[in-house]
């Protein structure tokens, strides 16, 4: 807990906290041991800063560290170009000597924040209430703050949510000093390597155990890019297969189907641009802002518009960019549905249905002049709509599977692939779409050089659900592996 003392006040002033020089100095000290200060800007920080602004409707909202002599702004949401601030006199200050979330409903009531620059200034602040940041030894970092030009008053559960949204920042930095200690530790560890190098043979055999959990890490981290299953969607079938080019990567693709209310489904398969961490981050940042975007406006090319906005503003996407084709299924009276698909520059996905001649009708489907995103401010992008009914299917994937080789040596192509699933004689489902395609990449003599991701939809006959039951079936085709494993 911090101590503090309180000074001896002004006629008609409430007494200040002052801290205890021993709890300060302890304080100071677990500030420096999370090395927070004037790093830059993070973005899971400024958007806990930006939630705080949405969640308690105010113009600015803040993430302060507290040091010897100045308040330091890790994240500020509506007050720009200000990076620090004197401590004293300070909001902040003051917040993280208290034992509870300091909140002021009227500044201009309040003995102490009365005099504040913040209160008396430009800004004119009339509300200020503040969560401290607190590690698990009791000391207070900083506080997450919320200010407004007029006052108001908050109730417990907001007080709760703010004290919430502190602990998040803890744990953001708790993860990023694990990070930073991990790090170091490696470092250390290469240097000892340096300085005492084995055996030949040990240093053989000390290789291969990193090789091998450097793979077991890309395996994990590459799981945790993806839906642990699909979901059961009322009327459709689903499979997936996720495969990467090489163990020791982190694989670019991606695919999600979600929920988007209690009948509308959305679905997306992408393609990010290059491999490993940086690619992985890419990609978790595409998948989450794909379905937090379709949750504000389901229609898929303004899906595709705040991904690119996304990509080209957030620091952790660096230049990297994607293609993506995301659809949107709303179910049709008497069985089906409508789909939406918008593009990204992706290649095209393929709507098939069984044939009378007892090959497959293929079709692609490739809205014109989608381009890719991440790439350019403003981009266009192009959808189409149609209906997928009883015993059709649409099929999706990326570009590893059209870039394998032949054994002529030739790419197979997006003809090579429309011919393939025209020749199909086997039942037009999704199950069955992924089960031959896995077949026909076994088939070609080096595999897919690149990460391959299939995803697949089709509507079964209502005939081949027993009566009375809803068709809701979901396969995995194949769970998350890589080419050259057993």
């Amino acid at each position: 807990m911090q101590q503090a003392s309180a000074t001896d006040p002004a006629p008609g002033r409430r007494p200040e906290l002052v801290p205890d020089p021993d709890a300060e100095a302890a304080r100071i000290a677990a500030v420096r041991r999370y090395d927070i200060l004037d790093t830059p800007p993070g973005g899971a920080f400024d958007r806990v800063a930006a939630l705080a602004a949405r969640l308690f409707d105010v113009p600015v909202a803040t993430v302060t560290i507290v040091d010897t002599d100045r308040i330091w702004f890790k994240a500020a949401h509506g007050l720009e170009g200000v990076a620090e601030i004197g401590r004293d006199p300070g909001l902040c200050g003051s917040a993280i000597l208290r034992d509870d979330t300091m909140v002021i409903p009227d500044t201009l009531l309040d003995p102490v924040a009365l005099d504040n620059p913040l209160v008396t200034g430009e800004m004119g602040v009339r509300f200020y209430a503040a969560a401290p940041i607190i590690t698990p030894e009791g000391h207070r970092l900083g506080t997450v703050n919320v200010l407004d030009t007029r006052p108001r008053s908050i109730t417990e559960e907001d007080t709760a949510t703010l004290a919430d949204l502190a602990a998040i920042v803890l744990d953001e930095m708790e993860l990023r000093l694990s990070a930073l200690r991990a790090l170091r530790d490696e470092q250390d560890r290469r240097e000892a390597e340096q300085r005492h190098a084995e055996a030949e043979r040990a240093a053989r055999q000390k290789a291969e155990q990193d090789r091998a959990a450097i793979a077991a890490f890309a395996s994990t981290l590459q799981r945790t890019l993806l839906p642990p299953a699909l979901p059961a969607v009322p009327g459709l079938e689903l499979a997936c297969h996720y495969r990467t080019a090489s163990a020791h990567d982190v694989g670019g693709d991606f695919y999600d189907v979600f929920p988007l209310d209690s009948d509308r489904w959305a679905f997306v398969l992408g393609d990010v641009c290059g491999k490993g961490p940086e690619a992985a981050t890419v990609t978790a940042l595409a998948r989450h802002t794909l379905r937090a975007a379709a949750q504000i406006n389901a229609d898929p090319t303004a899906v595709l518009s705040a991904l690119n906005t996304m990509l080209l503003t957030d620091v952790t996407a660096g230049r990297r960019f994607c293609t993506v084709l995301f659809g949107l299924l709303e179910p049709r009276e008497g069985g089906g549905f409508t789909v939406t698909v918008a593009t990204g520059g992706h290649p095209p996905a393929y709507h098939l249905r069984p044939d009378d001649s007892g090959t497959s009708w293929v079709r692609a489907v490739r809205p014109e002049g989608g381009m890719l995103v991440g790439a350019f401010p403003q981009a266009p992008f192009a959808r189409t709509t149609f209906s997928l009914t009883a015993g059709e299917s649409l099929f999706l994937y990326t570009d590893g599977l059209t870039e394998a080789r032949t054994a002529e040596g030739a790419m197979l192509g997006e003809d090579g692939l429309a011919g393939f699933l025209h020749q199909r004689t086997g039942p037009v489902t999704a199950t069955s779409l992924v089960e031959d395609s896995i077949t026909l990449l076994a088939s070609l003599p080096d595999g897919a050089g690149d990460d391959v991701a299939l995803l697949a939809l089709s509507v079964p006959h209502p005939h081949t659900t027993p009566e009375g039951s809803v068709a809701a079936t979901a396969h995995t085709a194949a769970a998350p592996e890589h080419f050259g494993q057993e």
